[in-house]
């Protein structure tokens, strides 16, 4: 999950930049940028609830 999750974001964000998605707040193009911001809090989410595991 943790590898999956940024190459899933970044796919999201480039398609953003082709094709605005239309979602409340991302309407532009020049609003990619939230996409990361949301990103990176799910990103830090992830590896403090792996962080709290123990295999």
């Amino acid at each position: 999950m943790t590898k999956i999750l940024p190459v899933l974001l970044l796919i999201l964000m480039a398609l953003h930049l082709v094709k605005p998605l239309g979602l409340p707040g991302l309407r532009r193009r020049s609003d990619f940028w939230k996409i990361a911001v949301v990103a990176i809090g799910l990103m830090f989410l992830v590896v403090a609830l792996h962080a709290g595991t123990v295999f």
